[in-house]
């Protein structure tokens, strides 16, 4: 591999990514070429930065708290020049930079935003609504800028001018971007919603908004919602210090917003000048707008014609980090003030769907199979709130622990521990006498004293738990409570058909290992339980995640599910991103390696142990990629097209064929694999 692809895959750009900036500059009533000089600063920040976009304030070259002032010819020639200025001093830097100014055009002044690149002047932008309201006087000064389109001369060059610009590099896909000027975010009908439709993928704001209690709330409501329905980044900059506070005060916010997510925003109330930065992911808003037809559908039938400006951006392909927050786990719960809610949220979907299930089918019992681990802990978990949720005693909960040829003391004690704990009725079924009659039967080497734990050895272990357990339910009135997760029916890491992969409902069908295992801890640290259920799943959570099918030998590890398939963490990381995103694995590859390269940085879910902060190489990561793509698009699907009902948890997908995923069961992965190899190294420097 050569240096050059080294380059491309470490270089954000590459992966659909835009570097934006929110900038507080300096400013001083009135005095514009302090302002210039102050904006100026910014911009070098900002290219120093790497940045593709910089967003200023409102009118931040006259600074907007000047009233009057604003129709002083003297000032507004000086604002003229000002843009001249920093029109020249563009053409060395690499950003493209939004200002605002107040500008003359046909006898009238306008509140603007100026877009300029390399140079030029790429066009000018009027504010659309003026607040004339409470302490807003805007239509003493200014002309509103609904339905102008044109051209406007300013600082020697005659450029495009209307409320209908789009600007589109020519060289960087995906920096697609519109403008509007703050109280165009606060109407009903934002100019930037139209925007969007027509195909902007960045929204930006210069504002001046005042601050008073509560606004800045606000406007993080205002952007949030319109980066989350427009299906579009938000990145919105409000003037700060400097501002005259004759009769208000300002309060400097910067933010940036993707999909309804902060990626980043400003302190606020500085006393110096800031600069905010994020990466945004317009591969991922390009991705969210195909997937959803209704945003096209309104685009087609709402969206007005606006006009695109080209332009060569000359992007510098470089690397330089990447500056947005990854999730580690992009299932489970990350907002530490809403953590009992989602954690409350994503147990009751579950609780509900089975509630609902058990309920229609008149059954009496629920028959479930405890084997000490993840799965069937948390499914029965589930179904004890479902009893206590009706009012059905626990003990019609029938449980059973099925100890096979590697079944360990440890996880069949644990299984027993739980089950009593639970106060469900429980028992016991050595499934070993019937798997070697099979065996014996089929005339498998095993059955003769040979010790060869082929995978008919393994499944036949698993396919007679499950089926003891349909019988159970024949027998007992009552039906079978899946147990496999998400993680393992995207590994295809479950026995077809009379195996774990077929109950009468799949409770957890919907969820990851990484969020079961979450979920388990949370109700330990909450106190869901008394302390002697704490305590088991305390040591099911400490035990090494194992199939039980292949009896260690002498002095050997038990049998290990992620040394085979890999660490369900990585596999849950890229299963998000190709199933929610339709990711390339190479940007998946990218993104995780940000996520897991060094354990110190970023943030982890809260509580998380840790003992178990992980990280991992580049070559690891691509070893298990590799092997998660086979899997998941070669070999696996046939399971999941068979899958029996069960709820979908998590905004991150399901992979039901009645819901988030369709696919043929005879798929190659081979276009995945060849893009994974041409544009991931095998061998890159971690630091």
């Amino acid at each position: 591999m050569t240096d050059r692809t080294k380059s491309s895959f470490a270089a954000y750009h590459r992966h659909g990514f835009v570097r934006v900036a929110t900038c507080t500059p300096q400013v001083r009533p009135a005095d514009v070429r302090f302002n210039c000089d102050s904006v100026l600063d910014q911009m070098r920040r900002a290219d120093q930065a790497r940045a593709d976009l910089l967003v200023c304030p409102e009118l931040c070259l006259s600074s907007y708290a000047i009233d009057d002032l604003h129709l002083q010819e003297a000032l507004l020639s000086e604002v003229e020049q000002a843009v001249a200025t920093l029109a020249e001093a563009s053409a060395g830097l690499s950003s493209v930079i939004l200002i605002g100014a107040p500008l003359r055009r046909d006898g009238r002044l306008y509140n603007c935003a100026v877009v300029l690149s390399r140079g030029r002047i790429l066009g000018v932008v009027p504010k659309s609504y003026l607040p004339n309201y409470r302490e807003f006087y805007e239509k003493r000064w200014f002309a509103h800028g609904r339905g102008l389109a044109g051209e406007i001369a300013v600082a020697g060059q005659r450029v495009p001018f209307g409320d209908d610009l789009i600007f589109e590099a020519s060289d960087l896909p995906g920096l697609i971007f519109h403008t509007e000027i703050c109280e165009d975010l606060w109407t009903p009908a934002p100019p930037s919603a139209d925007a969007a439709m027509a195909g902007a993928l960045i929204l930006t704001n210069l504002s001046a908004s005042n601050i008073v209690i509560g606004k800045a709330s606000d406007r993080h409501l205002l952007c949030q919602s319109q980066s989350m329905r427009a299906f579009a980044a938000y990145v919105y900059s409000a003037a700060g210090p400097g501002e005259s506070t004759t009769d208000l005060a300002w309060d400097g916010q910067g933010m940036i917003y993707e999909l309804g997510d902060l990626l980043a925003e400003s302190d606020r109330f500085p006393t110096e000048p800031q600069l905010t930065l994020a990466d945004v992911d317009t591969g991922r808003l390009q991705s969210e707008r195909m997937r959803t037809g209704s945003f096209d559908d309104a685009a087609r039938h709402k969206a007005p014609s606006f006009r695109r400006i080209l332009f060569d951006h000359q992007p510098h392909r470089a690397e330089a980090g990447l500056i947005r927050p990854v999730r580690r786990f992009p299932y489970v719960p990350n907002r530490a003030s809403h953590l009992d809610q989602d954690c409350f949220e994503a147990f009751n979907i579950q609780v509900e769907g089975l509630r609902r299930r058990f309920e229609s089918t008149r059954g009496t019992t629920m028959v479930i199979g405890i084997s000490g681990g993840l799965d069937s802990t948390h499914a029965l978990i589930v179904a004890a709130k479902v009893c206590d949720r009706i009012g059905l005693p626990r003990k019609n909960i029938l449980a059973f622990t099925m100890p096979g040829f590697a079944t360990s003391d440890a996880t069949k004690d644990n299984a027993w521990k739980l089950m009593r704990a639970m106060g469900v009725s429980a028992d016991e079924i050595d499934i070993r006498p019937a798997a070697r009659q099979m065996l014996a039967d089929m005339g498998h080497p095993f059955a003769g004293g040979e010790p060869v734990y082929d995978i008919t050895f393994e499944n036949v272990q698993a396919g007679l738990r499950t089926d003891y357990l349909f019988r159970l339910a024949n027998q007992r009135n009552g039906f079978v409570v899946g147990t496999g997760d998400l993680s393992e029916l995207a590994l295809g890491w479950c026995t077809y058909g009379v195996g774990d992969q077929m109950s009468h409902y799949a409770v957890n069908a919907g969820v990851p290992k990484t969020l079961i295992q979450y979920l388990i801890r949370w109700t330990t640290r909450t106190n869901q339980f008394d302390p002697e259920t704490d305590a088991v799943l305390e040591a099911i959570l400490a035990t090494e995640i194992s199939p039980e099918l292949v009896p260690a030998g002498e002095g050997e590890q038990i049998q290990s599910t992620e040394s085979m398939i890999g660490p369900y963490e990585l596999n849950d990381f890229f299963l998000f991103h190709i199933m929610r995103y339709g990711a390339a694995p190479s940007k998946v590859a990218f993104l995780a390696w940000h996520a897991w390269h060094d354990a110190a940085q970023g943030v982890w879910p809260d509580g998380f142990p840790q003992a178990k902060r992980n990280e991992y190489d580049l070559q690891t990561l691509r070893h298990w990629l590799e092997r998660f793509l086979v899997r998941f698009f070669a070999t696996s699907q046939f399971k999941r097209s068979a899958l029996p009902n069960g709820p979908k948890v998590s905004a991150g997908g399901a992979l039901s064929p009645r819901g988030d995923w369709r696919a043929p069961s005879d798929s190659v992965a081979t276009p995945w694999l060849d893009e994974l190899r041409r544009h991931v190294p095998e061998h890159w420097p971690a630091g």
